[in-house]
């Protein structure tokens, strides 16, 4: 199948209109889940699952408004955190706030990683980061994190995910959500649909790029998937334009 490549731009992104995907979703009778969820049930899954995945990469604020749709819609989501971006404390005042606010209305948190990073700055074991982190969080927040999502490396060049080859993450108690294991496999189960590329969507079916294809999560959705593995970034979303609020580096946050 050839899809016409749509470059709407980074004005298609407003709050506004990722709430009606997701509300488009459960019209059509979709079933939203975590990635814990998936974890423990990737075999009994019912017919027109959703796993609901959201990287935060600079901002906690838009995460919360993410969670008051999710709240408003009655669906849950795995909210990846990181511990070491300089643009956001997980543990200010008000990001506390936030995160416990998702973890009382009932959402995962997980551990948005960048080991491989850590390790090569500091001159640390990255194993020795990964437990640190985790514990970290799990203490600071009274919670037991189960997921690990490898963060992309920036300008370091680095891949974080490089700390799992020839290791099962299941070792340390958790998942890693782009592994391939009979312990966790949504990539390789999937159709995966994200926003990371900021201005447009992506696609992968079962971990094989999907050319050209730049349909938008809710256009997907008229496809029927089985599994959907949906990643979006709290940073991508404004309510009337990308260079709203405040800024780092061109990004509003």
């Amino acid at each position: 199948m050839i899809f016409m490549k749509k470059n709407k731009g980074h004005f298609d992104f407003t709050f506004t209109k990722i709430e009606k995907q997701y509300k488009k979703a459960l019209d059509l009778g979709y079933n939203f889940i975590t990635c814990k969820k998936f974890a423990d049930n990737q075999n009994k899954l019912k017919k027109h699952t959703i796993v609901n995945r959201i990287d935060i990469d600079l901002s906690v604020k838009k995460a919360a408004r993410l969670g008051n749709i999710f709240n408003r819609l009655g669906i849950k989501g795995t909210f990846f955190i990181r511990l070491h971006e300089p643009k956001y404390n997980p543990f200010s005042f008000e990001n506390y706030r936030i995160i416990k606010s998702l973890i009382k209305d009932g959402h995962e948190i997980g551990y948005h990683s960048e080991i491989i990073v850590q390790g090569k700055l500091w001159n640390e074991d990255p194993q020795f980061c990964l437990l640190r982190d985790i514990d970290v969080i799990n203490r600071m927040f009274n919670i037991k994190v189960s997921g690990v999502a490898s963060h992309r490396s920036g300008l370091t060049l680095l891949n974080n995910l490089d700390f799992w080859k020839g290791k099962k993450a299941s070792k340390y108690g958790l998942y890693e959500a782009y592994e391939e294991s009979n312990e966790f496999n949504l990539w390789g189960k999937s159709f995966y649909i994200s926003d990371s590329e900021w201005y447009q969507w992506k696609c992968y079916n079962k971990g094989k790029l999907v050319k050209g294809d730049q349909r938008s999560f809710g256009e997907h959705l008229d496809d029927m998937h089985n599994l959907i593995y949906l990643l979006i970034h709290s940073d991508t979303y404004y309510d009337k334009h990308f260079y709203e609020g405040e800024y780092w580096g061109g990004y509003a946050f």
